[in-house]
């Protein structure tokens, strides 16, 4: 009882119906209106979703009982990593079934954004220790939109949906891409653990 008061807000919170509306609206964009490049689209914003439902799902903003949760020896980083799971737990496997379904030929495979979702996940709370939580996720959120879809947007119209696949193909792609970010995901995991601290005066207003 107890672990499902800890999770309320992360298992109801607004972040659940917007996961699931970014997964149904690539599967109709896909078969319902012919786009047959969607995964690229998927993939790109995949990754700042679990950075958006962390946010979503610890503070204020919420939990109506923040307050009291706050005051409790599990809150700080324990009640943060608990929230965190959770919204990992339906991120994760949901995007990557839907991404698997989608239609791309050029795109890399569905399952390649996992550690980058990871490791985003864990900058932003690692960076929470010093920015807060909102800020820290907006900034790692940002950094991973801004590096994919900022040249995306420059390349001329028709050739979107394929820079796109390029750029997610050199982030995403091959043993020295996806080694790149099990490494940043341990260093993060790493200056986490050494904030720690820290998490006992997150969001406490």
């Amino acid at each position: 009882m107890r672990l499902l008061w800890a999770l309320g807000p992360a298992v109801r919170g607004a972040w659940l119906p917007a996961v699931l509306l970014v997964a149904a609206g690539a599967v109709a964009l896909a078969y319902g209106s012919g786009l047959t490049d969607a995964r690229p689209w998927l993939l790109a914003l995949a990754p700042v979703v679990p950075v958006a439902g962390v946010a979503l799902s610890y503070g204020p903003h919420a939990d109506p009982m923040h307050e009291i949760t706050a005051a409790t020896p599990s809150a700080g980083l324990r009640l943060v990593l608990m929230r965190t799971a959770a919204v990992l737990a339906v991120s994760l496997p949901l995007l990557t079934v839907t991404g698997a379904v989608l239609p791309s030929s050029d795109a890399p495979n569905a399952a390649a954004w996992l550690l980058p979702g990871l490791a985003l996940t864990l900058a932003a709370l690692a960076l929470a220790g010093f920015l807060g939580l909102r800020s820290a996720t907006a900034v790692a959120g940002g950094a991973w939109l801004c590096a994919v879809l900022g040249p995306v947007l420059a390349a001329p119209g028709g050739r979107l949906t394929a820079e796109l696949s390029e750029r997610l193909s050199l982030y995403l792609e091959g043993a020295p891409a996806q080694c790149g970010w099990a490494a940043a995901a341990a260093l993060c995991a790493a200056l986490l653990a050494a904030r720690r601290p820290a998490f006992h005066f997150l969001e406490k207003s």
